[in-house]
């Protein structure tokens, strides 16, 4: 009668040990619990039946965003061009020379902004290219 190395029931030879899953969800319990006041690593970690320096890697990819559940961080969200208002385009207009850059990249142009705004004309180029 011969067994898989995986259900093997004899003392002679070394036993595959099954990995437990965990979910994000599971994982991200976890790694919070270790955020506790009074909460060491690997107090939470024998807890739940996990190795310490498993629990630092799973802490490290949550501090890093990297924790949440295949859904990425950075998200791009659609954007409304309103009517702007109109005390803070008279304080833009009041400033003088400016020394940042702006970017904006849309589908199918990439505007660079450098030095003092002209805002209408700005703020026409925008509409143009949101349409």
């Amino acid at each position: 009668m011969s067994s898989s190395p995986a259900t093997a029931s004899t003392n002679t030879g070394p036993r595959r040990i099954r990995r437990q899953q965990r979910s994000i969800e599971e994982k991200r319990r976890i790694v919070e619990a270790t955020l506790e006041p009074d909460r060491s690593v690997t107090e939470v970690a024998r807890a739940h039946g996990v190795r310490a320096n498993q629990v630092f890697k799973w802490r490290r990819l949550y501090r890093d965003g990297r924790m949440n559940g295949g859904v990425d961080e950075a998200t791009l969200l659609p954007v409304r061009i309103t009517k702007p208002c109109k005390t803070v385009i008279a304080k833009l207009s009041d400033r003088g020379v400016s020394s940042g850059t702006i970017q904006i990249e849309f589908r199918s142009a990439r505007v660079s902004v450098e030095g003092r705004v002209d805002l209408p004309t700005l703020q026409a180029v925008l509409e143009h290219l949101s349409k």
